[in-house]
């Protein structure tokens, strides 16, 4: 967090002397009085007021830097749209060299949401959540997770045998058990630890 401690005549000296110190507005601040000072008496016993001032943080600011250094140096460079709700951060990535950013199975775009989350919540007294988007990419990914789903629910059905799915972020998880939850002849749990963690659609015993 980017902070300085500056002194003025007064507390308004103070604090402007911070802001041109951090280059930045008042609002973009929070400042905390450590001595209001004293104005003395013809010039004697007075002291300098006393602020600290710190940057406040900018998760959406944050996240997109990161986002673009990241995308420039793999060479996929990238617009970014972003939404915030709250502390919840959508934000959709567009480029010509997109599928470099998503990855095999969108490994590569569940990495780069995963270190957005860390990079914008380190010293920060407020948890924000990351959904990483690239051009429509999640909603397809869902799609392909909810027939898989059913695909491999009839084949528990069928073998009498518990299936296990490969290793998944837990949202992909989600995606697997909310789409059979209401199955009238299996039940899913997830299993392992991460990154290894995975789900398992079981055929229910009769």
């Amino acid at each position: 967090m980017r902070q300085v401690t500056a002194t003025g005549n007064s507390v308004d000296e103070a604090v402007q002397s911070a802001l041109e110190q951090l280059q930045t507005s008042r609002d973009q601040v929070d400042v905390e009085i450590i001595d209001e000072g004293k104005k003395g008496f013809l010039g004697f016993g007075s002291k300098p007021a006393i602020v600290k001032a710190s940057v406040k943080k900018n998760p959406v600011q944050d996240a997109e830097t990161f986002i673009y250094e990241v995308a420039e140096q793999m060479g996929a460079p990238v617009q970014i749209k972003t939404k915030q709700r709250q502390r919840d951060l959508m934000i959709e990535l567009e480029g010509e060299k997109i599928a470099m950013l998503i990855g095999k199975r969108g490994q590569t775009l569940n990495s780069l949401q995963y270190l957005t989350q860390l990079v914008i919540n380190r010293e920060s007294d407020v948890y924000y959540t990351v959904l990483l988007d690239a051009e429509g990419y999640r909603g397809r990914r869902k799609e392909t997770l909810e027939n898989l789903a059913g695909r491999l629910a009839e084949k528990a059905i069928r073998t009498g045998q518990e299936v296990k799915l490969e290793p998944m972020p837990s949202y992909e998880r989600k995606i697997i058990h909310s789409a059979l939850q209401n199955h009238k002849q299996v039940e899913t749990a997830s299993d392992g630890k991460d990154p290894r963690r995975h789900v398992v659609i079981r055929p229910h015993s009769r």
